[in-house]
């Protein structure tokens, strides 16, 4: 663990960076308040600091509260060092966001007691972030294919349409579907399935750019957000992933199995009438005419828009 020992006194400096280094801290000096408050912003800052309260440029409690203030989540263990004895000096210093202090001349096994102490409050509050990142993956991943859930991609896509609308920049939008998913899981079990749905969830994540974005509609439907992209863009990208899907073939329990997506594609320049309802139908529907037309294919929706288009007719039918 790394420490940070802020002292303008050589002497003092020098004697605590010895003491740290034989118990087996890495340890960073600093000679003023103002280059400890340099340290100390920086993302790789060190987790545990001792401070001076009497330094030029910023004292040990300017540099408490500089710290406090800041939007980091990782956690500074501060302790301050004081000649100051005085009741409402501690509480002050207390009060600027030291966890701790010791009077001056430092006794060195006080000293270890408290950095003992400071170590384990970092460790802990280390242990809650992880637990609230694991937390938080829980409830925006998908648990099966790691790629955003359907909650997690439905924020996304009203998020992009309010970016889009403030940018007058389109957006684009792909609904795919399995080409016969059921047959996976009726002929090699839901096993196998699973295996599919992962695989196609990568091959799908590295086919897009960095900014797009894709989650599990749900079942076999997978909901990809396609920021700045005009049709033809939306359908290029579409065609790419098609592409890699139907690529190589995935392999379990000794079958070799070509899988196949269809695509659904639509494209708008959000504004105020825009809906993400709106855009998700459009490419509902586009892809019920790309799985009318054979599967395994793109259709753009004002390719197949109009009162009989093969996508209207198919939906027609099917809640007839």
């Amino acid at each position: 663990m790394t420490v940070l020992i802020a002292d303008d006194s050589v002497v003092s400096r020098r004697l605590l960076e010895a003491t740290l280094s034989k118990w087996g801290y890495d340890v960073i000096c600093a000679s003023d308040g103002e280059e400890a408050w340099e340290i100390l912003k920086r993302e790789d800052s060190p987790s545990m600091a001792i401070l001076d309260w009497m330094m030029p440029h910023l004292t040990g409690p300017d540099v408490c509260r500089l710290v406090r203030n800041q939007q980091k989540d990782q956690y500074t263990y501060l302790l301050l060092l004081t000649s100051r004895t005085l009741k409402e000096d501690l509480i002050e210093g207390m009060e600027a966001g030291a966890d701790d202090y010791l009077t001056k001349p430092c006794d060195h096994q006080e000293l270890q007691v408290r950095l003992r102490a400071g170590k384990r409050v970092v460790d802990l509050h280390s242990e809650l972030l992880a637990a609230r990142e694991a937390l938080r993956d829980q409830a925006t991943r998908d648990s099966l294919t790691r790629l955003w859930n359907r909650s997690s991609i439905l924020a996304m896509l009203q998020r992009e349409l309010a970016r889009g609308a403030r940018e007058s920049r389109p957006l684009g939008l792909a609904l795919m579907d399995l080409d016969h998913f059921k047959n996976v899981n009726d002929t090699y079990g839901h096993v196998a399935g699973d295996q599919v749905l992962v695989e196609a969830g990568r091959r799908m994540l590295e086919a897009v750019r960095p900014y797009d974005a894709i989650g599990r509609y749900g079942g076999e439907e997978f909901l990809i957000l396609l920021p700045g992209c005009e049709e033809p863009d939306a359908l290029e990208q579409a065609e790419r992933m098609r592409r890699v899907l139907s690529g190589e073939p995935v392999s379990f329990a000794g079958v070799h199995y070509r899988m196949s997506g269809s695509f659904g594609v639509t494209s708008a320049l959000p504004g105020p009438a825009t809906s993400a309802e709106q855009l998700i139908r459009k490419a509902d529907l586009a892809l019920y005419s790309a799985k009318n037309r054979g599967r395994n294919r793109v259709e753009l929706y004002e390719a197949v828009e109009g009162p009989f288009s093969g996508a209207e007719r198919l939906l027609r039918e099917m809640n007839s």
